[in-house]
């Protein structure tokens, strides 16, 4: 079905100064590839440690870190891994879920 759609998109002709599907999907193809790579980025910046809990890793159990974008923002990705911090999976659940139930909080008080 998904295919379907996306060859009827593709029979649309652009108007002028617009990109075409085709173009649209090369590029975020080409942007997806150079955004995956921050993840060795930051470990090689920070080290195979947790910046939360302040456990450390071996390369074989690397695979329990994870990368947090400290403005949550997933694009902003600059070289000097300002905006990176390497945090272990129950860390980096624990920072996301914090949120949401402050969020639920915060909208139960407004009742």
């Amino acid at each position: 079905m998904r295919n379907k759609r996306l060859r009827d998109l593709r029979k649309i002709p652009p108007k002028d100064g617009e990109k075409s599907v085709e173009d649209i999907v090369r590029e975020l193809k080409q942007a997806g590839g150079s955004l995956s790579d921050y993840r060795e980025q930051s470990l090689k910046i920070h080290g195979l440690i947790c910046a939360k809990c302040g456990r450390e890793f071996e390369y074989k159990d690397r695979h329990l870190l994870t990368v947090h974008h400290k403005d949550g923002n997933h694009r902003n990705n600059p070289p000097d891994g300002s905006n990176w911090e390497n945090l272990c999976i129950y860390c980096h659940e624990d920072e996301h879920s914090r949120g949401m139930l402050g969020d639920y909080l915060g909208t139960k008080d407004k009742r």
